[in-house]
C-alpha cells in the first residue's frame, strides 16, 4: 500500500526508544512536580522543549530517527536528565 511507513532500521529503533524513554521520564517528572508542587517551571519547560525539539528535528530530518539532528536532541535531553539527577541528589537547601 502507498500509505505504509517503511520498516525502521535497528539504529532508528534504538534512537526512537531513547527519545521516547526520555520523553516519558519528563512526563512522569511533570506528574510528580504537579503532585508535590515542586520544580514546576523545570518540569513544564522540559516537556515543552522536548515536544518542540523532537518535532522540529524530525521534520527537518524527514522522519529519520538516526539523523544527527535527532540524535543531538536526545543527547541534549539526556544532559537535562543528568542535571535533574544532580539537583535531586544535592537535596534541599540547608541540608
Amino acid at each position: 500500500m502507498a500509505g505504509e511507513a517503511p520498516e525502521l532500521t535497528a539504529e532508528q529503533k534504538r534512537w526512537a526508544f531513547f527519545g521516547s524513554t526520555l520523553f516519558l521520564t519528563a512526563v512522569g517528572f511533570l506528574g510528580y512536580a504537579v503532585a508535590e508542587g515542586v520544580m514546576l517551571a523545570f518540569a513544564i519547560g522540559w516537556v515543552v522543549l522536548q515536544v518542540f525539539g523532537y518535532a522540529g528535528s524530525l521534520s527537518r530530518a524527514k522522519g529519520d530517527f538516526a539523523h544527527p539532528l535527532f540524535k543531538s536532541q536526545v543527547m541534549i535531553h539526556f544532559v537535562v536528565l543528568g542535571l535533574l539527577v544532580a539537583l535531586v541528589l544535592r537535596g534541599p537547601p540547608g541540608s
